[in-house]
């Protein structure tokens, strides 16, 4: 099957996401080339993992270390889905990246692949793997210069606010939610398409990183870290249906 392991999970979708949802999910689980094989790895089949992605060019890609555990917590509580709790870390060269289907690169300042790290994450991402990067301030222009290199062949998209991440389970019918100002700017939401389907969303001027983390770090509002969890939620669910 085309999809990663996270589509393995698709029946438990019947009792978290609407009918459509499901046979999208369900058409998913049919397709064939699975990069889970890819991996030669032994997963729980039943248990969606998120990896933080440890990324070069000296960026803290460690940012935030109570951000995945406390999503993972707020899909389990929420969505019936079951989780593994564990924040597992991988670097796109080790041997088991492909145990890891949803990928999440966040923190400040520079983010560098080499060549043979831009070759195995574009095998990744062309079949089934999804990446999440949440800019918490500072990435922007590595960002965008990385995936530049990473699919010269297309162009980083701006979302409209109709697009499936913004309705996937939660409804955002402005876009991305606004976490921290940064520099007071609108959230903006964008995407790598392949054959229609979103691999890459790129988080810039919204901050869901910091929305997810215990609330005495940031002292963000109750309202703001609510949305931060539900549009994670939206990602995630996003990634299991397509």
């Amino acid at each position: 099957m085309r999809k990663l392991g996270l589509l393995v999970i698709g029946l438990v979708l019947i009792n978290i996401v609407p009918v459509s949802a499901q046979r999208a999910a369900d058409a998913a689980m049919q397709r064939s080339g699975s990069l889970r094989t890819l991996g030669n790895q032994s997963v729980n089949p039943s248990a969606v993992t998120v990896a933080r992605l440890h990324y070069g060019g000296g960026g803290d890609w460690y940012w935030g270390s109570s951000a995945i555990p406390n999503l993972l917590k707020f899909v389990e509580q929420n969505a019936n889905i079951p989780i593994d709790h564990a924040e597992h870390v991988v670097q796109i060269n080790d041997e088991n990246l492909f145990k890891y289907p949803f990928l999440f690169a966040t923190g400040h300042g520079v983010i560098r692949f080499t060549p043979e790290e831009r070759e195995r994450l574009r095998t990744f991402l062309n079949h089934g793997g999804f990446l999440l990067i949440n800019d918490s301030y500072g990435m922007d222009k590595g960002v965008r210069q990385e995936i530049s290199q990473l699919f010269p062949e297309r162009e980083l998209v701006e979302l409209p606010f109709d697009h499936p991440i913004y309705h996937s389970y939660y409804d955002f019918p402005s876009g991305p939610p606004k976490i921290h100002e940064h520099d007071n700017k609108p959230a903006r939401g964008y995407g790598i398409i392949i054959d229609g389907r979103m691999v890459l969303y790129y988080l810039h001027e919204s901050d869901i990183g910091d929305g997810w983390e215990d609330p005495q770090v940031h002292n963000d509002p109750s309202e703001k870290r609510d949305a931060a969890l539900k549009m994670g939620l939206n990602i995630l669910v996003y990634a299991l249906m397509h």
